[in-house]
């Protein structure tokens, strides 16, 4: 008989298991943390019982609720946490387990940013003045999003919209508009370009010098050739720190040339920025307090989990004309703007709340020591890259990412042989690094973000590199 055409029994009660599935769930959470706190031998295995029960079908009633969390508690503990410290293979968040408690408490109220929401309004502002103060951006607004891709289409439709006034009615059919960014700029502008309805032919990937950063004099041609051919500048987007090499685009040049030609400056910082703030790779985001906007994603050198991207923009107008909007179900306190007719997000969870306690609790001068670690650990990595003969440096970083293969004499093909050696890598479990290509040569490539990644860990890193790679060579 189907279940759904059973009569309703009596409404269950869910409160009397609160104190227990929050018990629970802090014994679990602690144990992740404390696993957290130095690397393991290996990656643990998910294990075949616990895959049969994963396969298992629709629950009709309900279970032991200590079986459950112990179940999940497994579940992630066999799955690839960023916040391992050897896990290098991507720009991962790290867990601080203050902003967890921040997550935790953000999912228990429930508030939702898209209308009034009182003081928890309040306190998104508040974070995000300390996030613009943080890295040196003079935001007139700003707001959280779910991450970079949210992030810089948000930005990219603010400047669509004074590019080309009323084109969220009208559409863009009109005329031609136009992107300019690097040729390692991220896939999402791509993306936010197709949906901004520009298309994706409207990017122009523009040549990157030696360091990998967009050339600021290719971008004056293309320009003055768009100009000439009436098309529309929409946006510049520089990066600060691409994806794959970590490499920061020259800012302040760039600034010169969009305030020449009045076209808006957008900086996708989602991984680099936060690195603004410390005294060594400060000087790299020169201007950054001239761009018209900067979006950077908190949940990846700042420690919090996923998911939390700040986005800052300085004329809080241009947010208005590109999201404002009024209905009836959603009315204006006094004229004044609801939180989302400055953002494309309806459905807007407290994401600030974790950022704010990260602050609060450990202060801007802790997280910048953070940062800097991250820079160290990655000139630590490469001083061994450089003093091994049987490796090779791609790129050498200018943030924390670091590019680089194994050599060893004798191998025919070195991009198969690298590659094998992620695969070799990842499946040995102790260090977590991803393959990679640059200039059309295969690497490993890993990224420096994790507070928990200690020098001792970066020369075990380099170590299992050498000793896997011996085995395959």
């Amino acid at each position: 008989m189907d279940q759904r055409s059973k009569a309703p029994g009596p409404a269950p009660d869910a409160a009397p298991q609160r104190a227990e599935l929050l018990g629970l769930a802090a014994k679990a959470m602690n144990a992740a943390w404390s696993s957290f706190d130095r690397a393991r031998p290996r990656e643990s295995v998910l294990d075949e019982d616990l895959l049969g029960r994963l396969a298992g079908a629709l629950p009709e009633d309900g279970g032991d609720p200590a079986d459950a969390i112990e179940d999940a508690a497994r579940v992630l503990d066999a799955s690839i946490s960023p916040a391992r410290p050897l896990n290098l293979a991507y720009v991962g968040s790290t867990g601080l387990a203050t902003a967890t408690v921040g997550d935790a408490l953000a999912a228990t109220y429930d508030v939702n940013l898209a209308a009034h929401s009182a003081a928890a309004a309040i306190l998104e502002a508040q974070t995000s003045r300390w996030t613009a103060e943080f890295i040196g951006h003079p935001r007139a607004c700003g707001g959280f999003t779910s991450g970079g891709q949210i992030s810089n289409l948000s930005a990219i439709l603010a400047a669509r919209e004074r590019a080309m006034p009323g084109s969220r009615v009208s559409g863009v059919s009109a005329q031609a508009g136009a992107l300019y960014c690097s040729g390692e700029a991220h896939q999402s502008i791509i993306r936010a370009a197709e949906v901004a309805g520009l298309g994706s032919e409207s990017v122009r990937r523009l040549p990157i010098d030696s360091e990998r950063r967009l050339v600021p004099e290719a971008l004056e041609r293309a320009l003055e050739q768009d100009l000439a051919a009436g098309v529309n500048p929409v946006a510049v987007i520089a990066t600060a720190g691409t994806t794959l090499t970590g490499a920061v685009d020259p800012i302040a040049d760039l600034v010169a040339i969009c305030e020449r030609r009045s076209v808006w400056l957008h900086v996708d910082g989602a991984y680099g920025l936060p690195a603004a703030a410390t005294p060594s790779a400060a000087p790299l985001f020169a201007g950054i307090d001239r761009v018209d906007s900067a979006t950077l994603d908190a949940h990846k050198w700042l420690g919090v989990p996923k998911s939390c991207s700040v986005l800052l923009v300085q004329d809080e107008e241009v947010l208005q004309a590109a999201f404002g909007h009024r209905e009836k179900y959603l009315l204006h306190r006094e004229d004044a703007p609801n939180p989302v007719d400055h953002t494309l997000e309806y459905s807007r969870p407290m994401r600030s709340l974790k950022l704010w306690l990260v602050f609060r609790v450990h202060g801007a001068a802790a997280l910048r020591v953070w940062i800097q670690r991250g820079i160290d650990n990655a000139r630590l990595f490469t001083s061994l890259i450089d003093a091994d003969p049987a490796f090779q440096m791609l790129h050498r970083p200018m943030l924390s990412t670091v590019c680089f293969r194994h050599t060893p004499p004798g191998v025919a093909d070195l991009d198969a042989h690298n590659l094998r050696l992620a695969r070799a890598i990842q499946a040995d479990g102790r260090v977590y690094l991803a393959p990679a290509t640059i200039d059309d040569r295969a690497c490993l490539r890993g990224c420096f973000v994790n507070f928990r990644t200690t020098p001792e860990d970066v020369r075990l890193a380099v170590a299992v590199a050498r000793e896997l790679g011996e085995l395959l060579a």
